[in-house]
């Protein structure tokens, strides 16, 4: 009987061996398989409607009787690759072979898994809801015996192999005639073994019922493929396992699906960038007013808010992380607190951010603990040991933590974000477990005020009701008010009621609406690697849908696009000019005094010196946004609005010309009826005209630096070709940023060398490491024969301050 099967899995292992030869055919799978041997892969992957196509009753005999005919599909595999690289498969103890394409009836969810599939070939879909720890299983071991000096060997299979009989699991320690033997450690064989649990889709599981599970095993290649909370599809083998009590088999067995090929799902995996895409994202940042494009099409659906807009794309975009020589990490992530009255779309805010951002774990306030965010110690199931469960935060690692109804949560569960929010860490030292995980994430959390809706006579942070020490960790916080204005409320009436009334063009009458992903729909198992279709760049006007709050010549970016833009830009390193490191400097001392000086004035946080950083990384943002490597005049200041308009509720007034500048202050006066009344009111002249003195010529330079900057966020010859495209602008901007230093009286390099020679007696003279410019040019004229005008020691210090020689600061020189 032994015999005979073994020589029916002969037969079929020849039928697949001539569908993997297909070289006289189109060559497909002999093509996949030489890819197979330079990726140094052990499974390849077979559509099962190419072997429909080819061979139907093996395609049928493997979903009906999958175990012998993937024990011969495997078998068939190491064959082939035998005749085309030998020395590889002799590396190679086993090949695998995993599935995709379309399984029918054998479609199915953990719910519809029943025992008339056991023994076939599946494909189930669901979320992962927990993920062992990888172990090792041995396969072959090899032992030693000093006495006799021979080799003994062993093979081991269990009910989750292929082989027809499991053998038995006693390790050897002893031989035949009792003489001890020794376990040759490097020549055994050993496999990775991982257990997975998923349940089934919530928007698939029917009304009013508990969502069912089923447990996976993958071993080799198939573990650490997918981690908890990934949406998956899995093919595999499913097959019961019988469970013995006392020598004897129970009636119920357990029941495992085998895997042999995972896709997953979610969003991150569906992104494909191609070069297309990357060329229109460069040309669309050229654009002046592209930050303005991005913030208005971040959820149109939604009217009015755009500072708050403005505020999640530059926390979707974030700052630049900074890791500094000594260890210390200054976090990129922007943080955003949204705090209002009822009904002003916060959670809605906080649901676009979900689907737009590559990676975001949402959460609510009464139905997470602190330690559901950061990390618990929980028991191991299979082997009882300890072991860590990584909570919220930890899985949004560099992606967004979405919280809403923050102040729901008890201030035990709010502190334990507080070293998250900062440090991107979560320390744990609980049950002798001590270690550290990543958490460096986002936060963007809504909340509603102390007394439900926001008191118009109690100060901001009397309503806000949070503790100073969090508060300082967002670095930005908006009171969203509901404020009654005929004008505006006529115009959010239009606006939802058109969203109410409008229907998608495909929806047919009385068909049932689904709930949730569309992904989830498809009946087939494909991998990513078929065509990818193009992204819509901009959403088409509905006139029905937009009406009067959309002009039909307004552009509004896609979704698609949103996401594809936000990845190529997060690619990006902006560094600082020096003028923008200027004005934020001194934006910062300015509030910090205006803190001091007026301490009646309404504000929603403290200025502590996070705000500092928080004006670098909103500047940062900003600069990403138009696909820049420098972060200049014009990033800071609209990063000083921001602040400005989250802290005090002030709108600034720019005092420019154009039509771009014009529009915005429209949509500044929109939110205006918004403002605070305790706010502080607008600056005084003098300090606005102050902030825009040098405006107009910071303005020629942007639009230089817009000509050449084309930023490399992927790697090859694109990237050749453009930076050799901008070479000769490049020189021209080296010339149009060097005139202010021309323009000074020139000094020739003779009269530099006698300079600095006298300069540097004055400094070893005097014994200091400062001195006052005067006295410098008093002791230098004294000195030489031919004395130096004020022109030629103010070029001279120029030149010694370029080649960092020297600082000047308050007419007083630093030796460096």
């Amino acid at each position: 009987m032994a015999h005979d099967a073994e020589q029916y899995i002969k037969d079929i292992q020849r039928e697949y061996v001539d569908f993997l030869d297909d070289e006289e055919d189109q060559g497909i799978y002999a093509g996949h398989v030489k890819d197979m041997i330079a990726e140094k892969s052990k499974r390849l992957v077979v559509n099962i409607n190419d072997l429909k196509r080819k061979n139907q009753q093996r395609a049928l005999g493997l979903l009906s009787n999958a175990s012998d005919e993937q024990l011969a599909f495997g078998r068939a595999l190491k064959e082939y690759v035998s005749t085309i690289d030998p020395s590889y498969a002799k590396l190679h103890e086993d090949f695998f072979v995993g599935f995709e394409g379309c399984f029918g009836n054998r479609h199915v969810t953990p719910r519809s898994l029943t025992s008339i599939y056991l023994g076939n070939l599946v494909c189930v879909e669901g979320i992962v809801t927990r993920v062992s720890l990888i172990h090792p299983k041995i396969v072959r071991s090899v032992h030693y015996c000093p006495a006799t000096k021979k080799v003994l060997e062993r093979k081991y299979t269990d009910l989750t192999s292929f082989e027809a009989v499991p053998s038995s699991a006693v390790y050897p320690t002893k031989d035949d005639d009792g003489n001890l033997l020794e376990t040759e450690f490097g020549l055994s064989v050993y496999k990775d073994h991982q257990r997975l649990t998923i349940q089934e889709m919530p928007e698939k599981a029917p009304a009013g019922q508990l969502p069912r599970a089923v447990d996976i095993i993958c071993d080799d290649d198939l573990v650490d493929r997918c981690k908890p909370g990934d949406r998956v599809q899995i093919v595999g083998n499913y097959r019961c396992l019988p469970g013995k009590h006392g020598g004897y088999t129970s009636g119920t067995f357990r029941t495992v699906l085998l895997a042999n090929n995972i896709s997953l799902l979610s969003k991150e995996s569906n992104l494909d960038i191609s070069r297309e895409d990357i060329m229109l994202c460069k040309k669309l940042a050229k654009n002046n007013d592209i930050y303005e494009l991005l913030s208005k099409s971040l959820a149109p659906s939604i009217h009015g808010h755009a500072y708050v807009k403005q505020a999640i794309l530059c926390l979707l975009l974030g700052g630049v992380e900074k890791l500094l020589p000594n260890g210390t990490r200054l976090r990129g992530d922007i943080n955003i607190l949204l705090i209002g009255d009822p009904s002003v779309a916060k959670s809605q805010l906080l649901r676009y951010v979900l689907n737009t951002a590559p990676r975001a774990i949402p959460t609510t306030g009464r139905g997470s603990s602190g330690v559901g965010l950061t990390a618990a110690v929980t028991t191991d199931q299979d082997t009882g040991e300890r072991r860590l469960e990584a909570g919220a935060m930890v899985l949004a690692d560099r992606g967004v933590v979405c919280i809403d109804e923050f102040d729901k949560m008890s201030d035990i569960d709010r502190t334990a974000i507080h070293e998250v929010m900062e440090q991107g860490r979560v320390t744990i030292s609980k049950a002798g477990i001590h270690a550290s995980l990543n958490a460096r994430c986002s936060v963007l959390a809504a909340a509603n005020p102390v007394y439900g809706r926001y008191d118009q006579y109690k100060t901001p942070m009397e309503n806000i009701g949070l503790q100073d020490s969090l508060l300082s960790r967002f670095d930005l916080l908006f009171v969203m008010l509901d404020v009654i204005d005929s004008d505006v409320d006529q115009m959010i009436s239009d606006h939802v009621v058109r969203m109410h009334r409008y229907r998608n063009p495909k929806e047919a009458d009385g068909e049932p609406i689904t709930m949730g992903s569309s992904y989830a729909d498809s009946m087939s198992f494909v991998s990513h690697t078929d065509e990818k279709k193009d992204t819509q760049l901009y959403e088409k006007y509905d006139a029905l849908l937009h009406g009067k709050s959309r002009k039909r010549h307004e552009k509004i970016l896609s979704v698609e696009f949103m996401r594809k833009y936000i990845h190529i830009a997060k690619c990006m390193k902006p560094k600082l000019t020096e003028q923008a490191c200027e004005a934020i400097a001194n934006e910062y001392s300015r509030l910090r005094s205006q803190e001091a000086v007026d301490s009646d004035v309404a504000r929603t946080q403290p200025i502590t010196a996070r705000t500092l950083e928080t004006l670098i990384r909103l500047s940062t943002a900003h600069a990403r946004a138009r696909m820049s490597k420098t972060v200049t005049m014009d990033d800071a200041h609209a990063a000083i609005e921001l602040v400005q308009f989250a802290y005090f509720k002030k709108v600034l007034e720019k005092e420019r010309t154009g039509k771009r500048r014009r529009a915005a202050g429209a949509s500044s006066d929109e939110e205006d009826p918004r403002d605070d009344p305790n706010a502080a009111t607008e600056h005084s002249p003098s300090r606005r005209s102050k902030r825009t003195r040098h405006e107009p010529e910071e303005e020629e330079l942007e639009e230089e630096e817009e000509e050449i900057e084309t930023p490399q966020p992927d790697a090859g010859d694109l990237t050749r070709r453009e930076t050799r495209r901008s070479l000769p602008l490049r020189t021209e901007s080296v010339e149009m940023t060097s005139t202010p230093s021309a323009t000074l009286t020139s000094i020739t390099d003779a009269r530099l060398v006698v300079f600095k020679n006298a300069l540097q007696r004055l400094f070893r003279d005097a014994r200091e490491q400062s001195l006052p410019l005067r006295r410098i040019t008093a002791a230098i004229n004294e000195q030489s024969a031919e004395p130096f005008a004020e022109g030629e020691i103010e070029a001279a210090m120029h030149r010694m301050t370029e080649d960092n020689q020297i600082m000047l600061a308050d007419d007083i020189v630093f030796l460096i």
